[in-house]
């Protein structure tokens, strides 16, 4: 087959040659061919016809009428779902290698004949104009402090003009930690984009009621910080892209980071977040040109801070509990009956009373939950030790495995005194030390002896018998030892 290059060759060698025949073998063609290109002024490229017929007949020429009516009521169907349902209705007229002929015409016909595709249309961002934020799932990175996993969020903030972001660790999608991520996030860049634009997040927009209408929360957190509150259509999560995309390259960038590291496990929260403001400091150093531009433009931060927390007054129960969002927590027995004020943050509830915090609890994290801390019932429990085997959060009352240990085997030793001996045991350590308590009942069960309360309390005591440092003596140090050996002369042989 004649080339464009093996003609362009010919018509130079016409110059010098007298024969096309000497011209045509130099340029590797024959002679017939070499008139045929020489007569005219295309390249073989541009003779060749495009190629637009079948070389073979189409097999589903007899059922593309059917194929096309699936296809314009169900625009979704993928050709192997109809190539399978072919096979079927029509057993043994086709074999599993001519699925790629029906996909390659499913495709023309979408390409030509099917439902138009959606367009995505580049915006143009101006500085200071908008911000975006979205909470993000870190679970894929296998995070994990001291060897636990680590299950968190991320709320993360975003400028879309010079892609500077920020974000903070969190647990759910709920107002105080949208909260909490904006106001440190607008802190931290220290002023106010005109815009502020969320996905449809349940803590922001009102869904079932009004969903053009954001929480009456949200509301005052936009008038405090003067922002425009903006939110994108329902499935529409491309109008969030800027946010959406710098997930993925934030999360891509943390990986690295923790490859490099070494190590997924880090010894305290407190050590993450400083990785994670590190990460962030990181990626921001490139951008200081474009958010110099925003900078330029932003809005005046407010005096101070919106408190980032949910305002509730509930009762305290008879069993010394309080519910809170769906969930049960355990206060000091002295309130039940009186109301306290909580304050629910993102990570954390604080109970008042009388003006006064009295009370920080960690924030659980879903609903149906409950937190009891042994410390506000144990002195009941102690008087009352029938209750204690049916209890229905008998389980938040063994503060570590130890303690776990120590009750079966007290149960298995003594039935009918296990939960009586137990919380004797139990209102020792919130009496005394917890930690000096579990690492007693350690040592009885290590050494595989019976546990009770006067073991561990001897134990206890013994600990807590510290003996006196013994008394070290130092002799002074001679000098003259050393200006003898200074005045030595040494003879090298």
């Amino acid at each position: 087959m004649v080339t464009d290059h093996q003609v362009k060759q010919l018509r130079k060698l016409m110059r010098r040659e007298k024969r096309i025949s000497v011209a045509a073998s130099k340029a590797g063609m024959d002679e017939k061919t070499a008139r045929k290109y020489l007569n005219t002024d295309q390249l073989p490229s541009e003779l060749k016809a495009p190629h637009t017929w079948r070389t073979r007949d189409d097999p589903f020429e007899p059922v593309w009428a059917e194929i096309r009516s699936s296809l314009e009521v169900n625009p979704g169907l993928e050709a192997k779902t109809l190539f399978e349902h072919l096979q079927r209705t029509h057993p043994g007229r086709y074999a599993d290698g001519q699925l790629r002929t029906l996909q390659r015409r499913i495709k023309r016909w979408r390409a030509l004949e099917g439902p138009p595709k959606e367009v995505f249309f580049p915006q143009e961002h101006h500085p200071g104009e908008l911000c975006q934020s979205d909470f993000t799932s870190m679970n894929e990175l296998r995070i994990t402090i001291n060897r636990e996993r680590f299950d968190h969020l991320l709320y993360h903030f975003v400028l879309p003009y010079s892609n500077w972001e920020s974000g903070m660790i969190c647990f759910s999608e709920s107002f105080e930690s949208l909260s909490s991520g904006l106001q440190k996030a607008l802190w931290e860049l220290g002023g106010v984009p005109k815009a502020h634009q969320t996905d449809r997040l349940s803590a922001a927009v009102h869904k079932d009621l009004n969903p053009e209408v954001f929480t009456q929360r949200y509301g005052a957190l936009l008038r405090h910080y003067r922002i425009e509150g903006r939110h994108i259509q329902t499935g529409q999560a491309h109008e969030n892209g800027d946010v959406e995309q710098l997930h993925y390259r934030f999360k891509r960038a943390l990986d690295q980071t923790l490859m490099l590291r070494g190590s997924r496990d880090f010894n305290s929260r407190t050590e993450y977040e400083t990785c994670l403001r590190k990460l962030f400091n990181q990626l921001n150093s490139g951008r200081r040109e474009r958010l110099a531009e925003e900078l330029k433009v932003l809005g005046r931060l407010p005096d101070g801070r919106l408190e980032a927390c949910k305002q509730l007054r509930v009762k305290v129960g008879s069993g010394s509990t309080i519910r809170v969002n769906h969930n049960v927590y355990s206060v000091d027995s002295r309130l039940i009956g009186e109301q306290v004020d909580v304050r629910l943050y993102g990570d954390y509830l604080d109970v008042w009373y009388a003006q006064r915090c009295i009370e920080r609890i960690p924030r659980l994290r879903g609903e149906g939950k409950h937190h009891i801390q042994y410390r506000h019932i144990i002195d009941t429990l102690v008087r009352k030790p029938g209750a204690f085997e049916n209890y229905r959060y008998r389980h938040d009352l063994f503060p570590t495995h130890r303690f776990r240990m120590a009750y079966d085997q007290l149960k298995h030793a003594q039935p009918q005194r296990a939960g009586r001996i137990y919380l004797q045991i139990l209102h020792l350590a919130a009496r005394e030390n917890e930690a000096a308590v579990d690492s007693a009942l350690g040592r009885l069960l290590h050494d595989g002896l019976p546990v009770t309360l006067q073991a561990v309390t001897e134990l206890l005591q013994t600990a807590q018998r510290v003996s006196l440092p013994t008394e070290v003596r130092i002799e002074a140090v001679d000098v003259r030892a050393y200006d003898a050996l200074l005045s030595e002369r040494v003879v090298v042989g």
